[in-house]
């Protein structure tokens, strides 16, 4: 059974930082990332990892959020720099396996002062 456990969000107040852990059982994957939805909005692509290495960011977090990932322990981190209030929503950890993608349940990241 695949599990994706996340943790690390909170209330934040503009400029500073959080980061966002995600670990993953059950499978093999091919990639991790992390995905938010705001209130009234739809789910979007914030970043995303492949076990090689190679990264994607949505243009409006590049240059203040980083994305690892640790192969050994199955799991994906995003550090968020610089935080704004218009990164207020929930992030979703999303895994890729040969077969389909597999979702968190997500965490709130409210940034507000």
């Amino acid at each position: 059974q695949v599990q994706l456990v996340e943790s690390g969000g909170g209330l934040v107040q503009p400029g500073e930082s959080l980061r966002l852990p995600c670990a993953a059982s059950g499978s093999i994957f091919s990639a991790m990332g992390w995905y938010r939805q705001a209130p009234g909005k739809e789910r979007d692509l914030v970043a995303i990892i492949t076990t090689s290495g190679r990264t994607n960011y949505a243009d409006s977090v590049k240059g203040r959020f980083t994305i690892s990932i640790n192969n050994a322990k199955n799991t994906v981190y995003l550090e968020m720099n610089s935080l704004k209030p218009e990164d207020t929503a929930v992030y979703y950890c999303n895994a890729k396996s040969t077969i389909r993608d597999y979702w968190g349940k997500g965490t709130l990241v409210t940034v507000s002062s």
